[in-house]
């Protein structure tokens, strides 16, 4: 049994991730990426089977981006092809400590995604539908997602602010549309204190938003010191796992992925975040957002044999 959902078993569960898939660019080259991307692969690769709802244009960084995504065993099946759109890619830049800032190209394929009913039949057939903040800069895919967010069953609200890329009042609006919501500590604050939070604590902030929002799921994590998981007013902690950073680039994703996967896999809610907490780790330790992490890897990182 697990906590949301309980009349399936992990391997009958449907994730489908809707958003933006690009390549990040370094200094050193192109990587995939997006945030929905890396929740899909990461979701996929520990036993749930997650399918990517996007878009990319009709050039060759989209047929390489269709290439390098197939080879990570994800289906392109809901990922059209725009004639008109170019396929997005992001420059990013690390600092000293390994924290990424980023320069995205507006006006992409994903910014265009347009309702087809392929896509609310998917959506409606599936389990859990995650997006995320950024597909909610362009009109065109904010409709759709809208759209999206009325047939889903269970809705993963990956805050995830890029400034210039968002709204508060639009983010309010999908936060309430929400059945999961998941921040980060400044995210938490900056739009606590933008309701009307006159609370300090992160508890605090929290459960108002829990409360504005009427969301019984909400997660906030904390960089390297953890992350609160609160479920029905029961709060859980991890308080983070000491590692050598390498790049942040996609730990987040990866550890809300690897939250999904155990709330929809168990109803342990102390061992999930345990367990994403040590992904988000695992990740951040390695270059690159969607390093291959096996079950057995992370059960090793987890509980090291002194």
């Amino acid at each position: 049994m697990s906590i949301l959902i309980s009349q399936k078993t992990s391997d009958q569960i449907r994730v489908s991730c809707f958003g933006e898939v690009l390549w990040d660019c370094f200094d050193n080259g192109k990587r995939l990426g997006g945030a929905p991307l890396n929740m899909c692969f990461r979701i996929n690769s520990l036993g749930i089977k997650a399918t990517m709802l996007s878009s990319v244009g009709n050039d060759p960084l989209g047929q390489g981006l269709l290439e390098e995504i197939r080879s990570r065993d994800l289906s392109c099946d809901y990922i059209s092809i725009n004639d008109n759109k170019k396929t997005s890619t992001v420059e990013v830049t690390l600092d000293k400590s390994g924290s990424a800032t980023y320069e995205i190209v507006s006006d992409t394929a994903w910014d265009n995604i347009t309702l087809t009913n392929q896509l609310s039949d998917k959506v409606q057939g599936d389990d859990v539908f995650v997006f995320g903040s950024l597909i909610g800069r362009s009109p065109v895919s904010l409709s759709t997602l809208h759209s999206l967010l009325k047939v889903a069953k269970f809705k993963v609200f990956d805050v995830n602010l890029r400034a210039p890329h968002y709204s508060l009042e639009s983010l309010i609006e999908l936060m309430k549309l929400a059945d999961f919501i998941k921040l980060n500590d400044e995210e938490l604050y900056e739009i606590a204190k933008a309701m009307g939070c006159k609370y300090h604590s992160l508890e605090q902030n929290l459960a108002f938003i829990a409360q504005q929002t009427n969301t019984d799921y909400l997660c906030v994590t904390k960089g390297s010191h953890g992350a609160l998981l609160a479920i029905k007013g029961v709060n859980y902690y991890n308080s983070g796992y000491l590692i050598s950073v390498v790049d942040t680039v996609g730990a987040g994703d990866s550890f809300l992925g690897s939250l999904i996967y155990q709330l929809c896999s168990n109803d342990d809610a102390q061992y999930a975040i345990d367990f994403a907490c040590a992904v988000g780790a695992m990740v951040a330790q390695n270059q690159g957002a969607t390093p291959t992490l096996t079950h057995q890897d992370i059960n090793q990182f987890m509980n090291p044999v002194e």
